[in-house]
């Protein structure tokens, strides 16, 4: 018994390997029009193996590419695209650059970080007011996220005064009612789609 493993590898094993000996039975063919009848035929029965590709854009493309590759280029056809250089197949893509940032408190994140920026610059008033709850209100729910046991008002304080340098100072008592009442709100919000007949009767009841 002969094993897989024991022939010859195959440059696109998703193919399979009767493809292949398709592929390597048209690098036979002696003339070019036989060819590339041949080369067509391939690649219609490559397209019928996925037909939930053939919406997507440049799928024929990638599979006359695909042809070139399984034919180590050597097959002489008049292709329909042109095919990428086999120097560029396999070709490793450059790596993307990771945004490397010092982030002071790893658990509220750099969105969050710049947001505290902003509201140092932004001179007193409510709006800054409105803005600082606002800010100490996701930092808190940061805290739940990373350690709910963390959920320390006084620390979402002095943590939003550290990150302003001091220019925001945190109402907490005022701060803790606001969370509290958005919590409320939160629990007694009915869901998209829900009967609001049943609700009031399961409140009801």
């Amino acid at each position: 018994m002969t094993y897989n493993t024991q022939r010859e590898r195959l440059p696109m094993p998703e193919y399979g390997r009767g493809i292949q000996n398709m592929v390597d039975y048209a690098l036979t063919l002696a003339d070019r029009g036989e060819r590339q009848r041949c080369a067509d035929t391939i690649v219609s029965i490559m397209g019928n193996m996925f037909p939930h590709l053939r919406d997507v854009p440049d799928f024929k493309h990638k599979l006359w590419d695909h042809l070139a590759v399984m034919a180590d280029y050597k097959l002489d056809i008049d292709y329909p695209y042109e095919i990428r250089p086999k120097k560029e197949v396999g070709a490793k893509p450059a790596p993307m650059p990771y945004p490397m940032k010092k982030i002071r408190y790893r658990h509220y994140g750099a969105l969050l970080e710049s947001l505290t920026r902003k509201l140092a610059e932004m001179p007193e008033g409510p709006e800054r007011e409105e803005l600082s709850l606002r800010v100490a209100g996701q930092m808190k729910r940061s805290l739940g996220n990373w350690n709910k046991d963390a959920m320390d008002d006084e620390k979402v304080a002095f943590d939003l005064s550290a990150y302003t340098h001091g220019a925001v100072h945190l109402d907490v008592p005022r701060f803790q009612q606001l969370f509290e009442q958005a919590g409320k709100a939160n629990q007694n919000r009915v869901p998209v789609g829900t009967n609001r007949t049943v609700m009031r009767k399961r409140k009801r009841i």
